[in-house]
């Protein structure tokens, strides 16, 4: 697993409120490749928090429930496995099984076309919106990916596109 961080232009600002013009956030985020950024599942964009929703009171969902969440799914991924000794979760699916484990309904399927086409995504971005589209399902007990879960899984891979294009 790899989990990494970086600022959005040189100066630790979003693009829109940076001192740096357009061509040095671009030369800056172009140290990354786009063939790298291919290969990772998931890229967010973390804004800054304002000082009303740091201090807020209201609570959200507990770590606990998440947990809760987390490990049933990590067991859905358990049974979908079990004659697979080798993959233990969705992220190691091979082709083959993606194909079993990830087929989509029409509605899904044209959501998930559109978006290659106009994002200009890759083959390889398609299994990992596949494979993260499957974990968003199961961890809402889901047994098919609905249109709402490959739209979040979508949404992990348009960062790539509209820092670095």
């Amino acid at each position: 697993m790899l989990v990494a961080a970086m600022n959005p232009s040189p100066d630790g600002k979003m693009p829109t409120q940076s001192q740096c013009s357009p061509r040095e956030i671009q030369r800056y985020l172009g140290k990354i490749s786009g063939p790298l950024l291919d290969r990772i599942d998931m890229h967010v964009e973390v804004p800054l928090v304002p000082f009303r929703e740091i201090a807020a009171t209201a609570s959200s969902e507990s770590s606990q429930s998440i947990r809760a969440r987390v490990i049933a799914s990590r067991q859905i991924q358990h049974q979908r496995f079990q004659n697979h000794k080798q993959i233990t979760h969705n992220a190691s699916m091979p082709p083959r099984l993606l194909k079993e484990h990830c087929s989509l309904s029409r509605e899904p399927f044209e959501l998930l076309k559109k978006a290659m086409e106009d994002l200009h995504l890759s083959a390889r971005a398609y299994d990992r919106i596949l494979k993260v589209a499957r974990t968003i399902a199961d961890l809402t007990d889901s047994a098919s990916i609905s249109s709402e879960h490959l739209a979040e899984a979508i949404q992990y891979r348009s960062l790539d596109r509209q820092l670095w294009s």
